[in-house]
């Protein structure tokens, strides 16, 4: 266990010890104690739950260390540091905060008297530089063949949704996506916190500004999103679609803006459609359900469904064409599809992304582009 105290122990001479000093430069950063779980490159998340408690994901898997705080007050006194350059702040007043720190860590707090545990902190952190279509292949997330095929589905200006849970890798793939997208044309992004980067020259990223931040008016991803389109985007690059921006992302799909990216938080999906209904309904939209669905029919191309799996690993186990109504519901048709075999003895989960057989209705809008794609990928 991992404890600070404030009396640097000696040795000959009166040098300061090497572990020491060690402990000193913990101390002295904003992130205490956990600083050298930040410096770990291998190391994608630290969760601190209370004092007593701090774990880490360490590729992929979920480790309990053995780090200790002295108690909430020390927690409290290292979120109070790391939001210090931010000019935020968190007490019982303001006892959450969601923020992105000019490194790019992504940081989640909250604080008694809501956490009940004592001051609990996420910190996200994201690669330095982003992934591209060939490392997700290496990771055996997806298939070269079918990274031809999103490829091609990028650059015919498809509307495509990455779809999945928390941590199952959406942005990362929603990056290796974009890279797709010629250099020429213009990307406006819309984020919560920024996380999407992108290596085309002609971009503009926009962040929300939660209210807290010295008490100045929050502007929300609606808000920016709706400023986005008068900015004249070929691409529009949504990080995530939580509420009632998901209308707005709709209406800037159906009306000219095709080629758009979006992720959305669900389990499959068949899923990702009912949620996108409710996140409408949530913006005040008077239609009926049909009405609805004939705009999410109309605007979203492809879904691409994007697991974790319980062997750690991140996998796209779906890739379904959105084909249009059928009465009152959506057709959806899966074109790749995930399928196990089984598990090793390392416990790694074995199988592979494989046609369903099914050409996409789609097809012909690929060959109309200039982009030929055999039809035996298909089979």
């Amino acid at each position: 266990m991992v404890f600070y105290e404030f009396y640097p122990p000696f040795g000959k001479g009166g040098a300061i010890s090497f572990l020491w000093r060690w402990k000193l430069i913990d101390y002295l950063t904003c992130f205490g104690p956990i600083n050298p779980l930040i410096l770990d490159e291998d190391v994608s998340e630290v969760m601190v739950n209370g004092p007593n408690q701090v774990y880490c994901e360490r590729k992929g898997k979920l480790v309990l260390t053995s780090i200790q705080f002295r108690d909430n007050e020390h927690v409290k006194t290292m979120i109070d540091k790391i939001l210090a350059p931010l000019g935020w702040r968190i007490d019982e007043s303001s006892p959450m905060v969601d923020a992105r720190l000019p490194n790019g860590l992504r940081v989640n707090a909250i604080i008694p008297p809501l956490a009940l545990n004592g001051p609990a902190i996420t910190i996200r952190k994201f690669s330095k530089d982003p992934y591209q279509i060939e490392d997700l292949i290496n990771f055996g997330t997806v298939t070269e063949e079918m990274a031809f095929f999103l490829d091609a589905c990028v650059k015919a200006r498809l509307n495509m949704f990455v779809s999945g849970g928390t941590r199952s890798g959406k942005t990362t793939t929603l990056n290796a996506l974009s890279n797709f997208i010629p250099d020429e044309e213009k990307i406006v992004t819309v984020e919560d916190a920024a996380e999407i980067q992108l290596g085309q020259g002609h971009v503009i990223s926009l962040e929300l500004r939660p209210s807290e931040i010295k008490g100045k008016r929050a502007i929300s991803i609606r808000e920016l999103l709706k400023k986005s389109l008068r900015m004249r985007p070929d691409r529009v690059i949504i990080g995530e679609i939580r509420g009632g921006e998901a209308l707005d992302m709709l209406q800037a799909m159906n009306s000219g803006h095709d080629g758009s990216l979006a992720t959305g938080h669900s389990y499959s999906p068949r899923d990702m459609i009912s949620r996108l209904e409710t996140m409408v309904l949530l913006a005040g939209l008077n239609n009926s359900i049909k009405d609805i669905r004939e705009q999410i029919a109309g605007a979203i191309d492809v879904i691409i469904q994007q697991t974790r799996l319980m062997d750690g690993t991140r996998k796209i186990i779906n890739i379904t064409e959105v084909q249009g109504m059928e009465g009152e519901n959506i057709v959806l048709q899966d074109i790749f599809s995930f399928k196990q075999k089984g598990i090793n003895s390392e416990g790694k989960i074995i199988g592979q992304l494989i046609p369903t057989g099914v050409r996409p209705k789609f097809y012909d809008r690929l060959e109309a582009s200039g982009i030929h794609i055999p039809a035996s990928l298909f089979k």
